[in-house]
């Protein structure tokens, strides 16, 4: 029997707010010393009464406008009842039936096809405390509860049923993890915490119309390991059909060492939370002026951004692509263009340039020092430097390349780095042809290939000479010489 996949999306984003979600603890709990960002609210102790953080209220409507949600004009808090080592209160403040934003939809693009998945709800609720497992070694295994984390504002996206295969959910959770970066309303670091996720998956026979039964899948904290644990929650429901068994609800969770999922609990009911009005927050009535306002506010999105570098620049989709895929990125390629030189080449022209640099020797120093944008010390007006020097013929190609990896390193500008280095390229013709006839004289085999037809021979012996002006010799003015020279031979030996 032919199967379809069915996976709906939870995914949690802790919110980039100073203070917590119900008191004025600092919400900076990463690197803070366990236990050190609590209060009477975090801890859950007797009479103490929540505030609503309004800031995180704002982040979640900005993220339910994004995404095409619809904003109720009224919206309230519920307690979410159970019981677990790190919720101090014994229940969750969360929101049940009347979240802040709802029915909404996220456009994904999978290999050139777009599909459009349904967002059924963005609602507010604080994160819970965090456990801390020490096994077994001098005695018996024990669990620490570090109090920082309980109280953060947690936000969480419930897409619709609509993903049919892991791919998919793959490509929403990329596309969701880019806006919430370009709202600015999370950092989104899956390693931090900050964006997780949370996989309901079933199968059905195909052209069925039913739900089967679903598993959750929770522990995934990256977006391969999601792919990877979806892959396998799939392949293992099918066996369990094909041979007859029965699917159990249950939650279960991703084992990254071994590539499984394992059972850790049965799958509880909303019925199961005992859901009720939060006493001690008010209701919220979010006003109409107020929603347009933040409307407003919103930043031009990836997908937007990418149509208008492709429209207004003339990058390729490839280019476009890769320097939307954050806010950072796009922000560090729009500071550089605005520095354009006057006498300078075309917008196109330069943004290809500039992109050129970006997409290739920067990105492979960020990649090898394992940095983001915003943490290297070459600045858009260094890269601007840059590429005004290369089109003024001071620096060679292969020099700008050592300029910007010594850049990289320091933060100097490339204009001073080229004078105390003496890196500026050679256009006097005798220093360079000094250079090529020892190419020549050292590389006999590859003069004799000339003479005899080989034409690309020409083009190693200018590399000889460039290595030999350490880069800085002017390329154009290399082959040139290097060709003379060529065929000054060639003519001496008689070769046709």
């Amino acid at each position: 029997m032919q199967y379809e996949t069915v996976i709906g999306l939870e995914v949690h984003v802790q919110l980039q707010t100073r203070s917590k979600m119900f008191c004025g603890c600092p919400a900076d709990y990463q690197n803070a010393p366990a236990n050190s960002r609590v209060c009477p609210v975090c801890l859950g102790l007797p009479g103490a009464l929540p505030v609503i953080n309004r800031k995180a209220v704002e982040y979640t409507i900005m993220t339910g406008l994004a995404l095409g949600c619809r904003i109720p004009g009224y919206s309230k808090f519920d307690r979410k009842n159970y019981p677990y080592p790190d919720l101090m209160k014994g229940y969750q403040v969360s929101q049940y039936d009347l979240p802040l934003a709802e029915e909404g939809a996220l456009e994904i693009d999978l290999d050139g096809a777009a599909k459009s998945v349904g967002v059924m709800r963005v609602h507010l609720e604080e994160d819970a405390a965090k456990l801390q497992h020490f096994p077994e070694a001098a005695g018996d295994a024990y669990s620490l509860v570090d109090v920082n984390r309980a109280g953060v504002p947690l936000m969480e996206v419930v897409s619709a049923p609509d993903l049919r295969s892991p791919e998919e959910a793959r490509a929403y959770l990329v596309t969701l993890h880019s806006i919430m970066q370009y709202l600015g309303v999370s950092s989104a670091n899956m390693q931090d915490g900050n964006f997780r996720c949370d996989a309901n998956v079933s199968l059905r026979p195909a052209g069925s119309a039913e739900f089967g039964t679903r598993t959750e899948v929770k522990n995934m904290n990256s977006f391969r390991a999601v792919y990877l644990a979806l892959n396998y929650e799939v392949e293992r429901q099918q066996r369990i059909l094909e041979d007859g068994g029965r699917i159990v609800q249950e939650t279960r969770g991703w084992v990254e060492e071994r590539g499984v999922t394992v059972s850790q609990r049965s799958k509880e009911h909303a019925h199961d939370y005992r859901y009720f009005p939060e006493p001690d927050l008010p209701p919220l009535a979010v006003a109409a002026g107020w929603v347009e306002e933040i409307r407003r506010r919103l930043p031009e999105l990836a997908d937007r951004r990418k149509a208008r570098f492709i429209e207004e620049y003339g990058l390729p989709r490839y280019d476009a692509d890769l320097l939307t895929g954050t806010r950072a990125m796009a922000d560090y390629f729009e500071a550089a263009l605005a520095l354009r030189p006057p006498a300078g080449p075309d917008t196109k022209t330069f943004a290809k340039n500039v992109s050129n640099w970006m997409l290739g020797d920067l990105s492979r120093l960020m990649n090898l020092e394992n940095r983001d944008i915003t943490e290297v010390r070459v600045t858009p007006a260094h890269l601007v430097e840059l590429l005004a020097l290369i089109d003024a013929g001071t620096l060679s190609g292969t020099i700008a390349k050592t300029v910007l990896e010594e850049a990289f390193t320091s933060g100097a500008e490339p204009a001073k780095i080229v004078r105390e280095k003496g890196y500026s390229q050679i256009n006097d013709s005798s220093v360079v042809e000094a250079a090529v006839a020892q190419a020549l004289a050292d590389n006999p085999q590859a003069v004799a290939d000339y003479v005899k037809g080989k034409e690309t021979a020409a083009r190693f012996l200018v590399g000889q000479v460039m290595k030999l002006t350490r880069g800085q010799a002017k390329p154009e003015l290399a082959l040139e010489l290097v060709q003379a020279g060529l065929v000054a031979i060639r003519d001496a030996e008689g070769t046709p």
